[in-house]
C-alpha cells in the first residue's frame, strides 16, 4: 500500500473501470480502451480525481481500493454550457421571425412570471433535471430581472451541489413592465445578491447585462463597478448576435468603435467575462477579446434556429481569443450537448479558411468540456478527468441505441467513435450524471 493512504483513505476512495475520455492541455483527446478513474476526498471534502489512466498504470497504485467495472460504457468528464437561460426553458420552439421579435412576444411575457419565487422555484428544478439528464455538470445561465429568481436558482443548485453560475438580469430601458427595472435599485440587489451566494459551496455570481441596448449608461457604468470591487465574479451579456440589434447598439451608443466596444467602454471585458454569440465581429473586436482574456459562448442550434448568422471559427483562431459551447436554451433547440457539438460542425463549415476542413470530433467535445473550462477561468477545476478536477463526470453509453451501437461498434478510430456519438447521441447517450460531493 502506497504510504500516503491510509486506511480511511482507502475506503473512501471509489475507482471506476471503464473507456476513459480525457484532454490533453493542446485540447487533444487521451483515451483508454482500459481505462481506470480513481476519485475520493479532496482538500475542502469533496470528491476530486485521484487519477485516471490505463488500468494496468494505474491500478497497482490503488490496491484495496473496490473497483466498479463498467464494460463497453466511457466515462467522461461532464458538459459545461457556457450559455442559457434558465427562465426561456418553457419557451424552447417558440417560431419567431428573427432575434428581437422573439424576445418581444415569447420571453420577456415569460420572464414577467419569475417575480413569484414559487414559479421560479419550480422552474429550478425542472431546468436542473434536464442539465442533469443531458450531462452537463456545470452551467454559466441566466436568471430574470428578479431577485427571487436568481435566489431560487441557486437555492435548488446548491442542494445538488452544482458548480453553478448565474445573475440577476440588467435591463433598465427598452423592455416592458414586468422586466424593466429601476437603475439605482437594480444595481443594489446585484451587489447583495453577489453577497449573499458568490464562493458559497459551488456557486459563483455573474453580472449580467441582458444586452447593451437593455441597459442605460448609468447601468453599464454602475455594473462597471461592481465587476471593479468584485474583481473575482463572471460577467455574462449578449453580442453581435443579429445584424438589426448591431444597428440598434450603435444608434444608441455612437461614442463606441462597436458593438463590443461599448462593453469595454464600460469596464466590462476582462477574465471572466463571457459574451453570447459573437457573431457579427471584425479583427479589431478579435482583437479586443483576445487582449482582455474575454470569451466567446458559441451558440450554434440558436443561432441557426433566428437565423443570425455564423460564428467565424477561422477568425477566432488566426486572431487567437478564448470560446466554448453553448445551448444558448430557449433560443438554443436542445439542452443536448451532442445536438449543440453538430450544430457546431456544421457551423464550422462555413467559417474555415481550407475548403473542406472542418472542426474535428475531438476539438468539439474540447469546446464543451476542458475548453469551456478554460473559458470561464476554471480549467484544471472542471471540464477534465485530471488528478485535482473536481469528479463531474459521466457514464455514456455508446451502445444506448440500435443504430449508434450499430455505428459506434463500426468506428476504426477515435474520432470516428466520438464522431458517431456527437451525430447520433442525445440524452439515451448519458447512462449516469455524476456530481462531485
Amino acid at each position: 500500500m502506497p504510504l500516503a493512504w491510509n486506511v480511511p483513505m482507502l475506503a473512501a476512495m471509489k475507482a471506476y473501470r471503464a473507456r476513459l475520455l480525457r484532454f490533453a492541455d493542446d485540447g487533444s483527446a487521451l483515451f483508454d480502451d482500459d481505462g481506470l478513474l480513481v476519485t475520493g476526498p479532496g482538500p475542502a471534502g469533496r470528491a476530486v480525481v485521484l487519477a485516471a489512466g490505463s488500468y494496468a498504470a494505474t491500478a497497482p497504485a490503488f490496491p484495496g481500493v473496490p473497483v466498479e467495472h463498467l464494460p463497453g460504457r466511457i466515462l467522461a468528464p461532464g458538459f459545461i454550457d457556457l450559455h442559457l437561460h434558465y427562465p426561456q426553458t418553457d419557451v424552447i420552439g417558440s417560431p419567431a421571425d428573427g432575434l428581437l421579435p422573439w424576445l418581444e412576444h415569447y420571453t420577456f411575457p415569460h420572464e414577467a412570471r419569475f417575480a413569484d419565487a414559487a414559479y421560479a422555484a419550480d422552474v429550478a428544478r425542472f431546468f436542473l433535471d434536464e442539465l442533469a439528464r443531458h450531462g452537463v455538470t456545470t452551467a454559466l445561465t441566466f436568471a430574470t430581472s428578479h431577485p427571487a429568481s436568481v435566489d431560487a436558482l441557486f437555492t435548488e443548485a446548491q442542494r445538488r451541489g452544482l458548480r453553478l453560475i448565474t445573475g440577476k438580469v440588467l435591463q433598465d430601458r427598452h423592455s416592458p413592465d414586468g422586466v424593466r427595472d429601476q437603475t439605482e435599485q437594480s444595481l443594489i440587489d446585484t451587489e447583495a445578491l453577489i453577497r449573499r451566494w458568490h464562493g458559497v459551496d459551488r456557486l459563483g455570481y455573474a453580472i449580467t447585462p441582458r444586452f447593451a441596448p437593455s441597459c442605460t449608461e448609468a447601468q453599464l457604468l454602475g455594473a462597471g463597478e461592481l465587476a471593479a470591487r468584485h474583481p473575482d465574479v463572471w460577467i455574462q451579456s449578449h453580442v453581435a448576435e443579429n445584424l438589426d440589434e448591431v444597428r440598434w447598439a450603435r444608434e444608441l451608443f455612437p461614442a463606441s468603435r462597436s458593438y463590443l466596444a461599448v462593453y469595454d467602454d464600460h469596464g466590462l471585458m476582462r477574465d471572466r467575462a463571457v459574451y453570447a454569440h459573437c457573431i457579427h465581429f471584425d479583427d479589431h473586436d478579435r482583437a479586443l477579446m483576445r487582449d482582455t482574456g474575454t470569451a466567446a459562448a458559441v451558440s450554434p442550434t440558436s443561432n441557426l434556429f433566428l437565423g443570425s448568422g455564423f460564428f467565424d471559427y477561422a477568425g477566432a483562431e488566426r486572431v487567437g481569443f478564448r470560446f466554448g459551447l453553448a445551448s444558448d436554451v430557449g433560443g438554443g433547440t436542445s439542452f443536448s450537448p451532442f445536438h449543440t457539438m453538430l450544430a457546431a460542425y456544421t457551423v464550422g463549415r462555413e467559417g474555415r479558411t481550407k475548403p473542406g476542413l472542418s472542426l474535428s470530433p475531438q476539438q468539439l467535445w474540447w469546446q464543451h468540456t476542458a475548453g469551456a473550462a478554460r473559458a470561464l477561468g476554471l480549467e484544471g477545476v472542471v471540464g477534465n478527468l485530471a488528478p485535482g478536477c473536481e469528479a463531474d463526470y459521466l457514464v455514456l453509453d455508446p451502445a444506448a441505441t440500435p443504430l449508434l451501437a450499430r455505428r459506434t461498434a463500426a468506428a476504426r478510430s477515435l474520432d470516428e467513435l466520438l464522431f458517431a456519438l456527437i451525430v447520433l447521441g442525445d440524452d439515451r447517450v448519458v447512462a449516469r450524471t455524476v456530481i462531485s460531493t
